[in-house]
């Protein structure tokens, strides 16, 4: 779909439903607040579809037009910019920064991959390194212009071997997208997520209870779905030739040094790091917020005495657009649920609708959201309010619902606008990689199979450690 079409039929479905919501007759159920709420809903969602405004740009207008109608306070809006997420946040892009600028990448590359001998070994020691960088930098924007020296290094490697390089190239932004659930800062969408629970159920996710959850799911999706692109982009030549990389190959494409012995920076920024992680892991025994630890971390990351990066250089790769869309978007789930607009969108459900049923609907959905909602963050900032007033409705447990959304909207592999690290992975001059007919080759198989295992662990794994199906 061009966007010209796709803007004028994005145009056409606001218009209607906003004509709709303004004829006081109808929907008599519906008060003032919520078809305000609902119309101002329904323009941001079809602009973020419709349109290439800036999806920051849309999501502040909503807040600021519902902050004028009066259906929320200035004090919600604002208030927002102060949530311990948002500061979470900014605190683990300084933490990234300082692990960046040592080159510490480099070094976990060598330590894996140097060790594979097959292609097999390659792919999956890989994956396992992007998983772990789930930890250390936030977003997955972050981790790809973090890993994509690393790929372009091997790329160098394996400039002989074409088909294992355009492999590498679609292993890398598939992983990091779907192993992002592993950790609460893996993605903004898990905060809008938390904030939304925490405003409508009163129920609290923290650090360590996401890693518990979202942490199995993470290495298992992403081995699989390592081995399906392995399986959809490579013939059985290919994979059953030797690999053999040495650090001395990778070395000669780095630009800082991925061996010999480690300096005083590089000892520093790893032991603030894993001080940092264990916090975050421990925080039922500490009770620290992990913001408040971040905020140390990042102090101490960007200290003169003991840091690795200077402040001013570290808040220049804080995703300044992405905190205020996530603060706009957390005042709209606000305004959705204060003002009964959620509670009416779903009051229209069967009431006898078994949580199995519902639970796959919201995954499926959630699974093809991507198509028309490009930002992940956006797709949670829509979805996760109503799925949350739902599965009330329904008597499925919003903990788990909003988990199974959020953690099927990570699936954003078919086209390649439709997540920045596709992107920036299928436009690399002068390097071999994939084509949209292999990312339709590879989503046809994944998508289905990453919407299963997501089921799974909603209705087997999870009640195992804590979150039940049920209420």
């Amino acid at each position: 779909m061009t966007l010209n079409l796709r803007s004028t039929t994005a145009l056409c479905v606001a218009l209607s439903l906003c004509a709709l919501l303004a004829v006081p007759t109808n929907f008599p159920g519906l008060g003032g607040d919520a078809r305000l709420t609902l119309v101002v809903f329904v323009l941001a969602t079809c602009a973020w579809i419709g349109t290439s405004i800036d999806d920051t740009y849309i999501a502040l207008g909503a807040g600021l037009a519902l902050t004028v109608t009066g259906v929320i306070s200035s004090d919600t809006l604002f208030g927002t910019l102060g949530d311990d997420t948002v500061w979470l946040l900014i605190c683990a892009f300084v933490l990234a920064a300082a692990v960046s600028r040592t080159g510490l990448a480099g070094r976990a590359a060598v330590f894996l991959v140097s060790g594979a001998r097959t292609v097999r070994q390659l792919v999956h020691l890989t994956t396992a390194a992007l998983v772990v960088t789930a930890f250390a930098v936030p977003a997955t924007s972050g981790r790809a212009a973090l890993a994509l020296p690393v790929f372009l290094a091997l790329a160098k490697v394996l400039a002989d071997r074409k088909r294992l390089v355009v492999m590498l190239a679609l292993l890398f932004p598939t992983v990091i997208l779907l192993s992002a659930v592993a950790t609460l800062i893996g993605a903004g969408a898990h905060l809008i997520t938390v904030s939304v629970l925490w405003g409508t159920t009163g129920q609290h996710i923290g650090f360590t209870q996401w890693l518990l959850l979202g942490l199995p799911l993470a290495v298992a999706s992403s081995h699989l779905a390592a081995e399906l692109v392995l399986l959809t982009t490579t013939r059985r030549a290919d994979r059953t030739g030797p690999v053999h990389i040495t650090p001395e190959q990778i070395q000669r494409h780095s630009e800082q040094p991925v061996t010999g012995p480690w300096s005083q920076a590089e000892k520093r920024c790893v032991l603030l790091l894993a001080t940092v992680i264990a916090l975050w892991c421990s925080e039922p025994l500490h009770r620290v917020p992990p913001a408040l630890v971040a905020l140390i971390g990042a102090v101490v990351a960007a200290s003169p005495a003991l840091g690795t990066v200077r402040l001013k250089d570290a808040l220049k790769t804080v995703p300044w657009s992405l905190l205020l869309f996530m603060a706009a978007t957390m005042a709209m789930g606000v305004a959705l649920a204060d003002s009964g607009a959620a509670t009416w969108l779903v009051s229209g459900l069967p009431a006898g609708a078994s949580p199995m049923v519902f639970l796959v609907i919201v995954i499926t959905v959630s699974t093809a959201a991507h198509l028309v909602l490009q930002s992940r963050s956006a797709r949670s900032s829509v979805l996760v309010p109503l799925v949350v007033a739902a599965s009330v409705g329904v008597g499925v447990n919003p903990v788990a619902a909003a988990l199974a959304s959020t953690a099927a909207a990570g699936f954003c592999h078919t086209l390649p606008a439709s997540a920045k690290p596709v992107t920036l992975f299928a436009q690399l001059p002068g390097t071999p990689t994939y084509t949209p007919r292999d990312l339709l080759r590879l989503s046809a198989v994944l998508a289905p199979l990453t919407a299963a295992l997501v089921l799974f662990f909603a209705v087997a794994v999870w009640p195992l450690l804590g979150v039940s199906v049920t209420r």
